[in-house]
């Protein structure tokens, strides 16, 4: 169930109460957040009220929304799966969002106990709940960081001691890069990551999509409520994995990516709210 606390407080039971002021003082509780809004349409507790409004708006043009972070979140599942299979002991989760069930830490270290991860978002309250979640996994870290910043995050300490460069990489940009703006140049920035990674590495992406009006009107309230989510066509995602190998099916509404079981014949709305595919560097 999603909590329905007063603005700006937390449940006695929920990990927010529990962290000290240096970082719960550094959160802006008058604007909702990218992380805490996933985290509501994924029905964690640790989010605001101005978190769960955002979101409401949002279920009035697209009531699916909540399905939506689902499919999100299986598709990261069968993608680090996959990457997995393919001899992928590395990660670095670019704009993870708040912790919750099956990380990529989870299904990377199920597959390969010594897979090492590295989660990085710009949101304080992903760091104070990575670091407990993850404080006796030695192969895991946070980092609190801009994605907009690839030279300082590719440079922190925690990514060094756990990501070798010259060694295959898998680059997660799981439901993150429709948050940047076209003048923010987010190819360049999948770019800069994937120069800094060794043949052989792969980027993962899921993108908001306008793949129908609902969506088209989904843009317009996330630009207006949160400032962030460009609902780029299929070709435009397409496009940010140019120069790499891009496997089979392609970019592909989220549910037929490599589906674990049938997809109806016709999808929803929400089911073609997101796209996703997985590269290959050569």
């Amino acid at each position: 169930m999603i909590t329905r606390d007063r603005p700006g407080t937390a449940r006695k039971d929920s990990p927010v109460a529990e962290q000290p002021n240096d970082w719960s003082s550094s959160i802006d509780t008058t604007r909702p957040s990218i992380a805490r809004a996933y985290d509501v349409v994924l029905n964690g507790k640790d989010n605001f009220e101005v978190d769960r409004a955002f979101v409401a708006e949002i279920v009035k043009v697209v009531p699916e929304i909540y399905d939506v972070a689902t499919y999100n979140r299986q598709i990261l599942g069968r993608g680090v799966r996959f990457l997995s299979s393919q001899g992928i002991t590395q990660f670095i989760d670019l704009g993870s969002g708040l912790p919750t069930v099956e990380n990529t830490h989870q299904v990377a270290q199920r597959a390969n106990p010594e897979s090492r991860v590295v989660y990085v978002d710009n949101d304080p309250m992903v760091l104070a709940h990575g670091r407990a979640l993850l404080a006796d996994n030695d192969g895991t870290a946070v980092v609190t960081s801009d994605l907009r910043q690839p030279k300082v995050i590719l440079a922190d300490p925690a990514v060094k001691r756990l990501i070798e460069l010259d060694q295959p990489v898998g680059v997660l940009l799981v439901g993150i890069l429709h948050h940047l703006h076209d003048d923010e140049d987010p190819r360049g920035i999948v770019e800069a990551y994937m120069s800094a990674v060794p043949s052989g590495s792969y980027v993962f992406i899921t993108h908001f999509s306008a793949s129908t009006q609902e969506a088209r009107d989904a843009e317009q309230k996330y630009l207006a409520l949160l400032g962030t989510g460009r609902f780029r066509t299929p070709e435009e995602i397409t496009a940010f994995f140019d120069g790499f190998e891009l496997l089979e099916p392609g970019v592909v509404p989220l549910p037929l990516w490599r589906p674990d079981g049938p997809v109806p014949g016709e999808l929803t709305v929400g089911q073609r709210l997101m796209y996703g595919g997985i590269a290959r560097k050569p």
